[in-house]
This record gives structure tokens, C-alpha cells and sequence, in this order.
């Protein structure tokens, strides 16, 4: 197994950490450790009495059972914490999947639910997302790339990089789909609770018995540092996945299950704030972005805290995202990192001011470029 380079993150590993103003991130602000210890009520007597024995290798059984109430009240034997949702999507796709498997996966999409498969020698057909359409994903192409040989459908919606989404008709339809060749469906639920018009989807383990979901902290709950993720799926690919985390990480740190608890037994208070806060700065994008109609063309998400617009005469934004950075002190991800060069992934999860003066300098930045056609 060899996994190729993942683009997206040698760019933010290059500029993450030195960026003046940050709008290129697909999660929302970031809490503290004092925040978050006062919205769980976590005393400091309570952190002090941990004792860093070993852990559960699907997770302790509290945890497990605040992600089960999470999720309406499933089965906590069907649910395994890990470090981070990466640790579980590739976990799951290690027990599942075999060279020569066929996969369908999302394009553009996230690179770690197309790599890891590739990099497992599997046979991976694209399921597009047409700009043209708004990012809509057409169920009749998805039916046309599902065969009898295929294995799963690896899927992120709402989606990261365009925040395009489907409604729980469309997903039922995805899920016949899988159903009428027996696939799995891995579905990535990181920005299941940032929505905007519409309900949060239903969690697929519940609606199909082949289907897997995977959740974290780091999107919506505000909580990248904190290394917390977890899945829902058929116990017995748990049992799978077990025995690999036997021979790698053995199971996620007692103290970071603590703080989960926490978090996981007060979600609203996480939750809310943030899906407020991005309910407002995504009008911010809508406005910044239907006032400069020369120079962008976006479609506007309908999940998550990720845009995916195009700029208006470049062909390839690589250059302009850099010099963008350099000159300007912004970052965001040039769209060549999900194999759409005209694009470039724009988050607005952060703080509003932030948010409206990256904005601010983007355009000037745009207007001012001489690679531009137009």
C-alpha cells in the first residue's frame, strides 16, 4: 500500500500556521480549553483524578453511549471512537475493501475518501459534481456507475470542497442504489449539523445496514485540536477494524474520552453558537460575492463552512493563491488541491471581521492581478 501526496495538505502544512487572516478552513472557530470547560463543567478535580491507564479499543463504554444518544438512540455495540474520523475512514476501508474492488467516489472530494482506496488497489469510478449544475449530484449517473461488482459508495455530504448536499429523498435514492448491488455506502458526516435551508440528513447506519458514518469534532463542534472522531457501523466490521487498531493505535486517550464525554453530553452548546455564526458569515459570502459577479461565481452552500467559487478569468488560481498569500497575508486553498483549477475553497466559519476583511483584500487582490482575463 502507498499512498500518494495529498495537495490540500501540503498547502495548509506550508501556510496554515502563518497565515495574518485564515478564511481557507472547512471548520468553524475554534473553542478553548477554558470554553470548553466551562460549557461541559469539567473541574479541574475531575482532570486531576484521571489515571492514563490504557483504554477501550472501541471506546469507553460512557462515550459510546453519549454517540449512540447522539444519534438517536442506536445500538452503542454499532459505534467506535477514534482519533479523529480519518482513523475511522481509514480503518473502515482497510477491514472492507480489497485490491480490485470497485468504489464509487464523489469528485471533487476530499482526498483521504479517494486515496485511501486507490492506495488499497481498488478500482475507483468518479460520481462528478457539474459546477454548471450548482455541485448537484445526479442520482441517474450514480446508478449508471454502480454495478454488480461494486463494493461501496464513499460519499461526503454535505460536501467538502463545494457544500453542495442531497435531500433525504436523494439519499434514500442513494441508498436503493447500493441496495440493489449490496454495497456498502461509507458515508463522512462531518458537517452533518451545519445546514442552512434544509434538516440535518438522517445518520445513514440507521436508514441501511450496509451503511457506515463517520463523525468528528473538528468541523461543526469547533474541536480540530482535540483529535476526536468516531463511526457507526455493522458490529462485526467494528470487529474488524478492531483488529488493526490492535496494531496501530490500540485505542483513543482517556483524557481526550473525557473531554469528548463532556462535549458529547452538552452538543447544543457547542453546536449552536457556531451554526449561528456561520448562518450569518455565509450571507456575508452570498453578499460579498453576488456584489463582484465579474470577478467570482459561486454556487452558495447549502452545508457545511466551505465555498467553492470559481474566479472569473483564471483558468488556474495555483499562482494567485500564493501571491494572494504572500502579498496579501490571506489563505485560502487553491481548487487545484480537488483537480478544479479554477477554483479555490473559501471558508467562512471564522470570526465575522475576519472573515470581511479577507474577503476585502481577496477582491483587491483580484482586480488588481495581471494574469487575469477579462
Amino acid at each position: 500500500m502507498r499512498l500518494r501526496s495529498a495537495p490540500l495538505e501540503d498547502w495548509l502544512r506550508d501556510y496554515y500556521f502563518t497565515a495574518e487572516i485564515d478564511i481557507s478552513s472547512s471548520g468553524v472557530q475554534s473553542y478553548s480549553m477554558g470554553e470548553l470547560r466551562a460549557m461541559t463543567g469539567t473541574g479541574q478535580d475531575e482532570i486531576d483524578a484521571l489515571v492514563f491507564d490504557d483504554g477501550y479499543s472501541l471506546g469507553a463504554p460512557a462515550v459510546r453511549s453519549a454517540l449512540a444518544e447522539l444519534h438517536g438512540g442506536v445500538d452503542p455495540a454499532t459505534v467506535m471512537t477514534t482519533c479523529g474520523s480519518g482513523e475511522a475512514i481509514s480503518l473502515v476501508m482497510m477491514a472492507l475493501l480489497r485490491p480490485g474492488d470497485e468504489v464509487v467516489v464523489v469528485a471533487p472530494g476530499y482526498h483521504l475518501l479517494v486515496e485511501y482506496a486507490v492506495a488499497l488497489g481498488c478500482e475507483t469510478k468518479a460520481w462528478r459534481l457539474d459546477a454548471e449544475r450548482g455541485w448537484q449530484a445526479s442520482l441517474d449517473e450514480l446508478a449508471e456507475l454502480v454495478t454488480g461488482r461494486t463494493r461501496a459508495i464513499i460519499v461526503n455530504f454535505p460536501q467538502n470542497p463545494t457544500g453542495a448536499t442531497l435531500s433525504a429523498e436523494e439519499m434514500r435514492a442513494v441508498l436503493a442504489t447500493a441496495e440493489r448491488v449490496g454495497a456498502y455506502v461509507l458515508w463522512d458526516s462531518a458537517f452533518a449539523a451545519l445546514t442552512y435551508e434544509d434538516e440535518p440528513l438522517p445518520d445513514v447506519s440507521a436508514c441501511y445496514e450496509r451503511g457506515i458514518s463517520f463523525g468528528t469534532f473538528s468541523k461543526a463542534f469547533g474541536l480540530p485540536g482535540l483529535r476526536f472522531g468516531w463511526c457507526l457501523a455493522p458490529p462485526e466490521v467494528l470487529e474488524d477494524c478492531m483488529r488493526i487498531k490492535d496494531y496501530t493505535t490500540l485505542h483513543v486517550s482517556p483524557l481526550v474520552e473525557l473531554l469528548a464525554l463532556g462535549v458529547l453530553r452538552n452538543s447544543g452548546a457547542f453546536l449552536g453558537p457556531r451554526l449561528a455564526q456561520a448562518t450569518t458569515n455565509r450571507e456575508i459570502v452570498r453578499k460579498w460575492a453576488e456584489s463582484n459577479r465579474d470577478l467570482v461565481s459561486l454556487t452558495l452552500p447549502a452545508g457545511g463552512v466551505a465555498a467553492f467559487p470559481e474566479l472569473v478569468g483564471l483558468p488556474d488560481t495555483w499562482d494567485f493563491c500564493e501571491a494572494l498569500f504572500q502579498r496579501h497575508g490571506v489563505l485560502v486553498v487553491p481548487g487545484g488541491c480537488f483537480d478544479e483549477p479554477a477554483h479555490i475553497r473559501l471558508g467562512f466559519g471564522g470570526a465575522a471581521d475576519q472573515l470581511e476583511e479577507g474577503l476585502d483584500r481577496l477582491t483587491s487582490a483580484l482586480l488588481a492581478w495581471p494574469g487575469r482575463r477579462g
